[in-house]
């Protein structure tokens, strides 16, 4: 869980036993997150990674394929009076090497969803190469002790 001082531009805190790629997975995605929050295009735009294929799909969007398609609507999202207001929630990080995913829970004033946030290592850094939102249907939400970040 990413507490509200890392979502509005903090860096997050996390809990003892959390391993160092794990955790820097974990930065990179509370990265995401402050950059949705901030409305920050160039921020959104600095954590997609350009040597490898990206795609993204928002909740009731089809597929968007590539960076140029996948910056475009995020430009339009974050550009718009109606982008939400997000936080992160019960963000776990599962790295295989080179590549890396994060489940989480997006909270947002009206809504909840569940989301998962792909990264690749490329140039040292842990960058996002797929991301997709989806709503969670009633009683369907996941029972889970907070690891990871701490509030």
């Amino acid at each position: 869980m990413v507490s509200r001082r890392a979502a509005r531009g903090g860096r997050a805190r996390y809990g003892i036993g959390v391993a160092a790629a794990e955790l820097d997975v974990l930065e990179a995605n509370a990265a995401f997150y402050r950059a949705f929050a901030a409305r920050d295009l160039d921020a959104m735009a600095r954590l997609w990674a350009e040597a490898h294929p990206v795609a993204c799909a928002h909740p009731g969007w089809d597929v968007l394929d590539g960076r140029a398609e996948v910056l475009a609507s995020w430009r339009a999202i974050l550009g718009s009076d109606a982008a939400p207001d997000v936080a992160c929630s019960l963000a776990q990080a599962h790295v295989l090497g080179e590549v890396a995913f994060v489940t989480c829970h997006e909270v947002l004033v009206s809504a909840r969803l569940v989301a998962t946030n792909l990264f690749v290592r490329e140039g040292g850094r842990w960058r996002l190469v797929h991301h997709q939102a989806s709503p969670i249907a009633p009683g369907q939400e996941r029972d889970l002790a907070p690891s990871g970040p701490a509030n």
